[in-house]
């Protein structure tokens, strides 16, 4: 009896480890599949775009140099992405290890802050914070998480009509975590969006500038590097819509939860 009863205990851990393993191939499939979109999108524009000069479609040797120029600085941009997706990458793999230590998440909140409030009063947006009265000490890569907190808020603002963005720290002592919740006054689905593919039919200077200029990693691949980047510091990344039933507002909730300092 108590052979068939641990047979069905390591029949039971082999059947979770085999869904773990499928669901983490799922995600890394995934994954892959958005890091490509990512990279091919622009590429794929830059080379109609040297199609479009190689033609001779431009009016003279003076636009022709200004179209290699913004091509130029599009190809610059489209290898400051691919260096973003590779480095999280090989955090993820172990090639890069990451500096955890004890840091105090109010001042990791404060620094986000500061490096995100030009942006939104540029747009005039308003960033709010609300820290608890005690402070909160979690164990991370203080300026890994840093970086990853802000290209989520520059994500959010660019997302945005209109509004405020609330940055709220709480305290959860019983499962031992810290909870970042980051309100955005946009759609869920904006956070899906992903490449778009430059036009090059009626292709003019001013819509090559415009495209360049919004030539950044989509707001789908910035939640997937953030969320892997927390990951391997115990933490974990979700996104939620919290839009309020029968009104015209839409609202979304990242939630960040990072693991407080192990008592002694």
């Amino acid at each position: 009896m108590e052979e068939i009863q641990r047979l069905e205990k390591e029949l039971e851990a082999t059947q979770l480890a085999y869904l773990m393993t499928a669901q983490i191939n799922q995600l890394k499939s995934s994954y892959l599949a958005k890091t490509a979109h990512e990279i091919r999108s622009p590429l794929s524009s830059l080379m109609g775009l040297h199609q479009l000069i190689l033609g001779n479609l431009c009016e003279d040797p003076q636009e022709e140099k200004e179209f290699l120029q913004q091509g130029f600085e599009a190809a610059k941009k489209l290898v400051e992405m691919i260096d973003r997706i590779i480095t999280i990458s090989k955090i993820d793999y172990g090639t890069i290890s990451l500096h955890v230590e004890t840091v105090c998440l109010k001042d990791i909140i404060n620094e986000v802050y500061k490096l995100t409030e030009f942006q939104a009063k540029n747009y005039s947006y308003r960033i709010d914070l609300k820290h608890p009265k005690v402070d909160i000490y979690i164990q991370a890569d203080k300026s890994r998480l840093i970086q990853g907190l802000t290209a989520l808020v520059d994500t959010a603002i660019s997302l945005m009509d209109k509004g405020t963005i609330t940055i709220t720290s709480q305290l959860n002592e019983r499962e031992n975590i810290a909870k970042l919740l980051i309100h955005i006054p946009c759609s869920f689905q904006q956070w899906e969006k992903q490449q778009e593919d430059l036009q090059t039919s009626n292709l003019t200077l001013a819509s090559l500038k415009e495209w360049n200029n919004n030539l950044q990693l989509s707001p789908a691949m910035t939640f997937i590097l953030c969320q892997t980047l927390l990951a391997k510091i115990g933490g974990k990344l979700t996104i939620l819509d919290i839009s309020p039933e029968n009104e015209p507002a839409t609202l979304t909730q990242l939630e960040c939860l990072l693991p407080l300092v192990p008592l002694p």
